[in-house]
This record gives C-alpha cells, sequence and structure tokens, in this order.
C-alpha cells in the first residue's frame, strides 16, 4: 500500500481526554502506528524553555520546532539525543506547548513533520486539529470528550504514577486555561471535524473506549 493512502484514524480533544492512552490501545489492535502530536509541541516546548526562550517569542519558538532533533523509538521519546518521555510531562512544559501552540508559524513548522508518521498500514494519531488539519482525510475522526473534574483527576494520577507530585485544585486551573486557549485561538482551534464521532469517556474506562472506536471502525470498513 502506498503509505499516503494508508488509512487514518484521528482521535481529538482537550488535555487529560484519554487521548493519548486509548490511542495506543487502538493501534495495537489494528497493527496501526501511532502518532502523539502533543509530545511534538511538548519536545518543542521543553527544547526551548532550556534553551531559555520565553512562550511569547513566535520567531525564536517556530526555528526550535524547524530544527527539532527528536526521536521516537518504540515507547521512548529522544530530544537532540537524549530520553525525554519524563521531562514533557511536566506542568510547565504542557502550559508552554499550550501558549505556543497558538502561533500559526510553529504549527506550520510541525505539520510537515505530523503528516510523515503516515504509513502503511495504517496509523493512528492523537491531538487537538488531527482530523481538522492535519489529517482531514482520515477514514475515522473521534472527538474525545470528557468532564474537566474528571480529566484533572486522571491527570493527577498520571503524574502520581510518574513520581510528580501535583494539587489537583492546581491541575484544575491549569486545565481550565488551557481548554480556553485550545479553543479560542485562531490558528487551527480545538474543535471537532464536520464528520467527527464524539465519544464521551468521563465514565469510560480506556478499554471501553478504545472498543467504541473498534466499533466504530468495523461499522465504517468494508465487508
Amino acid at each position: 500500500m502506498n503509505d499516503e493512502l494508508a488509512p487514518v484514524i484521528t482521535i481529538d480533544g482537550p488535555t487529560a481526554s484519554g487521548k493519548g492512552t486509548v490511542a495506543h490501545g487502538v493501534a495495537r489492535r489494528l497493527g496501526f502506528a501511532v502518532l502523539d502530536s502533543g509530545a511534538l509541541y511538548r519536545l518543542t516546548a521543553l527544547a526551548s524553555l532550556r534553551r531559555g526562550i520565553p512562550p511569547t517569542d513566535e520567531q525564536a519558538v517556530a526555528e526550535v520546532a524547524e530544527a527539532l532533533d527528536v526521536r521516537f523509538d518504540g515507547g521512548h521519546i529522544y530530544l537532540e539525543g537524549h530520553e525525554a518521555g519524563h521531562d514533557i510531562r511536566q506542568e510547565q512544559v504542557g502550559n508552554f506547548a499550550s501558549q505556543v501552540a497558538a502561533f500559526g508559524s510553529v504549527r506550520q513548522a510541525l505539520l510537515a513533520r505530523q503528516r510523515a508518521f503516515r504509513r502503511a498500514p495504517g496509523l493512528v494519531a492523537d491531538g487537538r486539529d488531527m482530523g481538522t488539519v492535519v489529517f482531514p482525510d482520515a477514514a475515522l475522526k473521534v472527538f474525545l470528550v470528557a468532564d474537566v473534574n474528571a480529566r484533572a483527576e486522571r491527570r493527577r494520577k498520571q503524574l502520581m504514577e510518574k513520581g510528580i507530585s501535583a494539587k489537583l485544585q492546581d491541575l484544575l486551573r491549569d486545565m481550565r486555561e488551557r481548554d480556553a486557549r485550545d479553543t479560542q485561538r485562531s490558528v487551527a482551534p480545538l474543535a471537532p471535524a464536520a464528520d467527527t464521532h464524539t465519544l464521551d469517556s468521563s465514565r469510560m474506562t480506556a478499554q471501553e473506549t478504545v472498543q467504541a472506536i473498534m466499533d466504530l471502525w468495523r461499522a465504517k470498513a468494508p465487508s
């Protein structure tokens, strides 16, 4: 199969809606590759922070994104040759990434890199504009939502499992601010595509959400 024709499933949604976990679950079931688009923005944020670049300097951040030295190897993420999977999950990095994701030049710098993940036999891409901008021709588009309190609790649990302390109230505040930035930005705002399927995972386990997406996929697949 031509890589350009490889099927894509997009899973968009707000922060901590479970996109990453669900995307990996669906990809494992189908034997597809995974694109964690948020990791690219977080890597850009981490590299910028390490260079002392403020999140308000669009040109400098875009230059970092353009020359980003990253490598994805299985479950590992490397920035400039060093493991960065833990560091990019820090809340400071996530907040920086949310701010610079509003810059059109940063998004453009990362667009081709994201599309290059499309390879046979298929791709599951999670993010905020996968179905609207990056892969508008995706075979299946899912918009994953969840109550902000449920999302904050999930994020706190994730951070605690990684040995990172976090207060629920701080996470709630940051999450609401990030939601506002993501939905209100002028470039590629967080919003469901016209042909998307919206799933509310507030009261669903990751496995149940994966199964719901698999059911949607099988319903679309030719018999």
